[in-house]
């Protein structure tokens, strides 16, 4: 009866692994649940590109403790959030988009609320919404460190990262969604974005949810999660 349940649900494209099993250890959960086993001592979580909380809401199972800060540029998300943050008082919310200094610009809109592109050029298919930097929201809502920051910004984390240099500085962990084509001008594809990020003392600990474009099955994406170089898991060479 179980093989027949598997098979069915597999002919719907659904496929069912027990949690901590190898089928399990590749998805965001698995990540998450590797960062609670690893003690990675962050007391903030800054979500950017939060949508409507789900991706925090998630990560609270494993970090109750923490502090949120949920960055989102969608209005079409806002109601959410509201609610999101009346019923965790740990966790607050700003509508703007993150960028290199605080002004505006410019962010698509289309069909998938879970999607868009921010961009400093104005397009039929663009809103112009509020741009805040990480280091003055932390610095305003006296957030306290070590970090951990949360990257779903489709190829806009450079300017992202230069308006947080300072929180940068007080980070432990980057969550941060990166590609293998370079979906804007501004995009690092990810052996780019691990060699940047290397270079400011941070090498990558996991990976979570590969995805594969349905133009020709090719690698188009995965969430990387970066550490600071000195953890002791580095220093470690051995494989068991």
């Amino acid at each position: 009866m179980k093989a027949l349940i598997k098979r069915a649900l597999r002919s719907l494209g659904i496929h069912v692994a027990r949690v901590g099993s190898p089928g399990d250890r590749c998805t965001m959960e698995g990540a998450f649940r590797a960062l609670a086993a690893r003690k990675h001592p962050f007391r903030t979580v800054i979500d950017i590109g939060a949508s409507d909380g789900r991706w925090s809401d998630e990560l609270m199972r494993f970090f109750p403790q923490c502090q949120y800060l949920l960055v989102e540029a969608q209005g079409i998300h806002e109601p959410a959030l509201r609610d999101y943050c009346t019923r965790h008082p740990n966790t607050q919310y700003v509508l703007a988009a993150a960028g290199k200094a605080a002004g505006k610009v410019f962010f698509e809109v289309g069909d998938d609320p879970f999607g868009g592109q921010a961009s400093a050029a104005p397009a039929a298919d663009r809103v112009e919404v509020p741009v805040v930097t990480i280091d003055a929201e932390v610095a305003a809502r006296r957030l306290p460190g070590p970090y951990l920051l949360k990257f779903d910004t489709h190829g806009f984390e450079l300017p992202i990262l230069a308006g947080a240099a300072e929180t940068l500085r007080n980070t432990d962990v980057i969550v941060m969604e990166c590609y293998n084509f370079r979906i804007s001008p501004e995009c690092l594809t990810f052996p780019e974005m691990c060699a940047w990020l290397g270079e400011r003392g941070f090498r990558c600990i996991d990976l979570a949810d590969p995805l594969h474009r349905p133009h020709d099955d090719a690698f188009w994406q995965m969430d990387l999660v970066f550490a600071r170089d000195t953890r002791p898991e580095f220093g470690y060479q051995r494989y068991r």
